[in-house]
């Protein structure tokens, strides 16, 4: 078993599995990649049980096999090489591997692939096909609101929910919530499933942001993407998500529109003479004008700005963790934002105002702090 192989390709295919192996894996054998060798292409797989990821590059192949490879140091070997082509030889009598560069040859030893787990098979499964360029946007524009509550692992990840006419994502953690929606796409079949935060973070980083197709086949229990060179397969959160809907405040009198990097960037000011604990903002609309303060009364720190805005509504004040307000604002691309308010004890939207394609639905919610008197 022998192949040879640009030094770039393999460790640009190496990199782009290798975030799904964890430091402490309650398996050694996890601690490898899985190479399967066929004539013309290397298949590269990388597990932690719950998430698996594999791509293929392209290889002068010798012969047929696999076997599993250390990780780090196979990684850490090829980030100090120049771009060359490598020798990898396998002996199976001694099961070592020898890598040969131009520089020399460097001996590894690789365990049997026979011992890697298994994919999950995913029996009866259902299938949808949607764009790469909408899977990696919406993962992007939802999966900074999603929980690290342990005890609610339903808030951990990202809903999806197919349709016929429409393709919606959610991402809440009680505190903010946000849901990025396309109704110029769909599915044959209606689905809704929870996926963790580890292979959305893996899609976000391997997918492309063209019109190629993912092919996504999922099941109760587990899900699969196809893309490109790439297959990821990953458990699903089991569980019900929370009726997301129902918090939406649907009547909102109040609506002021302005600049969204003049917001994005008063709301970092001033939340630096904030409170450390709440982080809190105060927001004030009066007129066509936006105050925003914070004090820190500990350590009589505070701050105020005023800003220009576009305001229908009754005067009304409100505050918020500035945090949440400076995260949704830096994962919108608009140039301005509305936001909409009803009553200072309840949740505010933020939707862009442009910027924003046809068929495309971006709406954030961030709910309220109680005002110090």
């Amino acid at each position: 078993m022998k192949f040879i192989v640009s030094s770039g390709h393999l460790l640009r295919s190496l990199q782009a599995v290798s975030g799904v192996i964890n430091s402490n894996n309650t398996l050694p054998i996890l601690d490898n990649f899985l190479l399967e060798l066929s004539p013309s292409a290397l298949k590269i797989t990388a597990s932690d049980l719950e998430t698996t990821i594999s791509t293929s590059v392209r290889v002068e192949g010798d012969g047929l096999g696999m076997a599993a490879v250390p990780a780090r140091i196979l990684v850490d070997t090829l980030k100090s090489f120049p771009e060359q082509p490598l020798t990898f030889t396998f002996d199976l009598s001694t099961h070592s591997v020898e890598l040969s560069s131009d520089f020399g040859k460097y001996s590894l030893a690789f365990v049997e692939g026979e011992e890697f787990p298994q994919l999950p098979d995913l029996e009866d499964a259902s299938h949808a096909e949607i764009p790469a360029h909408v899977l990696t946007t919406a993962i992007q524009k939802t999966l900074f609101a999603a929980g690290n509550d342990e005890l609610r692992p339903v808030m951990s990840g990202v809903f999806f929910q197919f349709a016929s006419d429409s393709l919606t994502f959610v991402a809440t953690d009680a505190h903010k919530l946000v849901r990025y929606r396309r109704t110029d796409f769909g599915t044959d079949h209606t689905a809704e499933f929870i996926l963790p935060k580890k292979p959305l973070t893996l899609l976000r980083t391997t997918l492309g942001t063209g019109v190629n197709a993912v092919k996504i086949a999922y099941t109760t229990a587990n899900a699969r993407f196809e893309y490109d060179d790439t297959v990821l397969t990953c458990r699903l959160i089991d569980g019900k998500y929370p009726n997301y809907e129902a918090v939406i405040p649907r009547e909102n009198p109040n609506r002021l529109t302005l600049d969204r990097g003049a917001l994005l960037s008063s709301t970092k000011r001033v939340s630096l003479f904030a409170n450390k604990t709440t982080h809190q903002i105060r927001m004030k609309v009066a007129g066509n004008e936006l105050h925003i303060s914070a004090e820190d009364v500990d350590f009589a720190n505070k701050a105020h700005e005023r800003l220009t805005c576009n305001y229908e509504g009754n005067d009304i004040e409100i505050g918020f963790n500035s945090r949440f307000i400076s995260e949704m604002l830096s994962n919108l691309e608009s140039e301005d934002v509305r936001i909409e308010l009803s009553a200072p004890n309840r949740a505010g939207l933020i939707v862009p105002v442009d910027g924003i394609e046809p068929g495309e639905d971006v709406l954030m919610l961030v709910m309220p702090v109680m005002l110090n008197s």
